[in-house]
């Protein structure tokens, strides 16, 4: 079928045209980016694998977040909205015009620290409006920020230092986590002790829930600095220059960082805002993440303020702030038109207010619709939140190279069936295929690695900072010609796309290729299960044996043993004896990165009794003690020993 074939709709034509044509169908998307300097050459293809796009052009990314919109006609609406329910109740509004100023005003006081284009700033902050002036201020001065989310360890944070070298870290004295106060001082003078490169200067935002002594000619107080400083102008960039790095989970030893450029991740931010998220300028549209997680960069920083929308930054969580009602009351206040979270705040949400009596107390009749992404979203949690919210429950797919959807139901374009456990199909600009493990298309519904053809849409990412090698053995080898993404599923015949798991995560039991997800797809469906997980144990007869691990709902009455076997029968039946799943424990709850992802590999390890390392991310270290005992109870972990 050719281009000016009549077709069924407007995803249909987008997508094809975006395969086809992706030079005309990216220009025309970026048309609605103010250039200072138009392109040579939309896509630069001259050195494969390695691709860019919109070569020779000139641009500001902070300008078109910010400027021109406060001299666009939005000077006095919401940008920005600071909401704080562990500092009592916190809140400010910051318009286009004001949110500019304090932007400008920062980037001023970067620049009399010595901070210039193609400098590298870390910023380690909490969830607070000034992590998200911070990574304006780098990208008006075309300095190139490296978000760490506030509160990692140490020797994290010093690796990161190492690798990105900063002229400047951006930190505040502490964070807060319910009504925890962490403070930050320790841990980033720790990093600043271990790493071999010393920043030359440390800009301190301090927080009254901590004080610390500053460091004589080191630290620089954020208040006393923006008194004193000068706003700074947009700085000319390159649309190829780096607008920042974001470090992925399990970079000691080998830092992963991934690059985004400021051309391409403006036009595929702007263009995804109404086109797969359905959201128009002047609406509020809320990423409940972390400025340190790339939902914070792309959907918290960058993407809602490209398109002249409202952001959010919370700075809570969806539970214990006060209770199960927090995303709600934010919904409601802020008359929020599009949520996007993880699926794992949902169940927690769920888990504490499995009937939703909570909603009743608050105007939802503003959101249109809620998107979901960073774990397998359940169809148990989908049809719930479907239930509750009377809205369209999108779950979609993307990864922290990307930067955006790989695979989403286009509100903006088509809205096609939900199928549950599907992110529905390809967005524009990605060509999705699933592969054998000879790099063979394996038949529509079967399990296979699944990739994408090259060259990547813009705003994936072009390479890792300072590392191709390390880019081309991670992402490139394995599948020459495409991009490995790591995960494994399917495509079915109508082009719907299921994610299984990780590819970590297929077990290989008596030959048999099984997707832990797919067990804990039925595992959820269990009317007193909240939350679950599968992992595959080592077993020397099979290879390998599933294993669940069940959170149950808050006020369930049964007796744990009665919910494992029904749980393991409810496997049996759905998925049958060729997936031996014959073990399940209930736990009270599972161990995840701070960003919600359950950390199924360490568990593995624990049940192998393997050596593994502390995940940097790691939500709450205890928990894994918990997961050990809970496995020895199962003849696992230190047991085999």
């Amino acid at each position: 079928m050719t281009i000016g074939d009549a077709m069924s709709n407007a995803y249909d034509v987008a997508y094809q045209r975006s395969i086809e044509d992706p030079e005309g169908f990216w220009a025309d998307a970026a048309q609605e980016i103010d250039w200072i300097t138009p392109w040579d050459k939309v896509l630069d293809d001259s050195n494969p694998p390695f691709y860019r796009w919109f070569v020779g052009a000139e641009c500001n990314t902070c300008y078109n977040a910010l400027d021109r919109h406060a001299d666009g006609g939005r000077g006095d609406q919401a940008a920005l909205i600071y909401d704080s329910p562990v500092t009592g109740d916190t809140k400010r509004t910051y318009t286009y015009s004001e949110l500019r100023y304090e932007v400008a005003l920062f980037a001023g006081v970067l620049r009399a620290q010595g901070v210039e284009k193609g400098d590298r700033v870390i910023i380690y902050m909490p969830m607070v409006a000034e992590a998200v002036i911070a990574m304006l201020a780098c990208a008006r001065l075309g300095a190139v920020h490296s978000v760490v989310f506030g509160g990692f360890a140490s020797n994290e944070l010093a690796v990161r230092i190492d690798d990105a070298k900063p002229k400047v870290i951006v930190s505040a004295t502490c964070g807060i986590e319910v009504n925890r106060v962490i403070e930050y001082m320790p841990l980033l003078n720790g990093a600043i002790d271990m790493a071999t490169h010393k920043p030359e200067k440390c800009v301190i935002l301090a927080r009254p829930q901590a004080e610390v002594a500053m460091k004589d000619g080191r630290d620089v107080d954020w208040g006393g600095a923006m008194a004193t400083a000068e706003p700074a102008e947009c700085v000319i960039v390159a649309a190829t220059d780096p607008l920042y790095i974001l470090y992925t989970s399990g970079t000691t030893g080998q830092p992963k960082g991934v690059v985004r450029d400021n051309g391409g991740h403006m036009v595929a931010l702007k263009w995804s805002m109404k086109n797969i998220y359905d959201v128009d300028p002047g609406e509020a549209y809320w990423a409940a993440s972390d400025v340190g997680w790339v939902v914070g960069h792309s959907y918290i920083a960058y993407a809602p303020l490209l398109h002249g929308c409202t952001t959010i930054v919370y700075e809570g969580k969806p539970v214990g702030t006060p209770d199960a009602g927090a995303f709600w009351r934010v919904i409601s206040e802020h008359n929020v038109s599009c949520m996007f979270t993880a699926p794992t705040a949902f169940r927690a949400i769920k888990r504490e207010d499995p009937n939703g009596a909570l909603l009743a107390e608050y105007d939802m009749s503003g959101l249109k619709s809620l998107f979901l992404a960073g774990e397998r979203l359940d169809p148990d949690t989908l049809h719930w939140a479907e239930d509750k919210l009377k809205v369209p429950v999108i779950d979609h797919w993307w990864q922290t190279e990307t930067g955006w959807a790989i695979a989403s139901n286009c509100l903006g374009l088509h809205a096609f069936d939900i199928r549950p456990g599907s992110p529905t199909k390809a967005a524009p600009g990605w060509d999705v295929q699933v592969l054998d493990d000879n790099g063979q298309p394996v038949p529509a519904g079967d399990i296979g690695a699944i990739v994408v053809k090259l060259p990547l849409p813009p705003s994936a990412l072009p390479t890792l900072y300072q590392r191709q090698d390390l880019f081309r053995e991670k992402y490139l080898d394995q599948f020459p010609g495409y991009y490995c993404t790591a995960d494994a599923g399917m495509i079915d015949a109508d082009g719907y796309i299921s994610i299984m798991a990780r590819t970590d995560d297929i077990i290989n039991v008596a030959g048999h290729r099984l997707s832990t997800g797919g067990m804990e797809e039925v595992l959820a469906e269990h009317v007193d299960v909240a939350e679950c997980a599968v992992i595959g144990v080592d077993d020397q007869l099979k290879g390998q044996l599933p294993v669940g691990f069940l959170v149950l709902n808050a006020g369930t009455t049964k007796a744990g043993d009665d919910i494992v076997d029904e749980a393991v029968q409810m496997v049996r039946d759905r998925i049958g004896p060729v997936a031996a799943f014959k073990q399940a424990i209930v736990v009270e709850r599972l161990p995840k990165t701070r960003s919600g992802k359950i950390l199924r590999g360490t568990m593995q390890a624990i049940a192998d009794n393997k050596e593994w390392k502390m995940p940097a991310t790691i939500d709450d270290p205890v928990i894994l003690d918990e997961i050990d005992a809970a496995l020895q109870t199962l003849g696992y972990s230190d047991a085999r020993s």
